[in-house]
């Protein structure tokens, strides 16, 4: 996508811009809370929905998690980050997506996941909400998506 195209978009927001703030946590207090008392959660709810199901919640909250331990888990959580950046085209914004991830963590899962809730996307229903109950329309994911493209 370096050639400046867009990823088409129908009933969406426009890619290019972060729908929320890295500190808007507050537009969805329940998932702020869940994200506070088990980040894990909410990251593995991510990663399964930006990987396309090729990566389970259950093992990346794992993985994240045995990392972690060591302080290591922004170094494993912070490339689904840009790799959502990547299917939005969106900026890396307000400082490099390892950074966002080791500094702020927890307000990195949340505004990731309301990034993906506000493009149609729910990470609480999981990626096998979406292949098996054939919602894979182009309103709701990128064409990427659709297509197998993006891995």
């Amino acid at each position: 996508m370096s050639n400046g195209a867009q990823i088409p978009h129908i009933n969406g927001p426009p890619t290019g811009k972060w729908t929320t703030g890295l500190y808007d946590c507050c537009e969805e207090p329940g998932n702020s809370c869940l994200t506070y008392c088990c980040p894990r959660l909410t990251f593995g709810r991510n990663v399964e929905i930006i990987d396309q199901g090729r990566t389970p919640a259950s093992h990346a909250r794992l993985i994240f998690c045995a990392l972690n331990c060591f302080g290591l888990g922004s170094i494993y959580s912070h490339r689904f980050r840009t790799g959502l950046r990547t299917l939005y085209n969106l900026p890396e914004e307000p400082c490099e997506d390892f950074c966002v991830h080791f500094c702020c963590p927890l307000c990195a899962f949340c505004q990731e996941y309301r990034e993906l809730k506000n493009r149609g996307l729910d990470p609480s229903k999981g990626w096998k909400a979406y292949e098996n109950a054939g919602k894979m329309h182009s309103n709701q994911v990128p064409p990427q998506i659709a297509m197998g493209m993006i891995r």
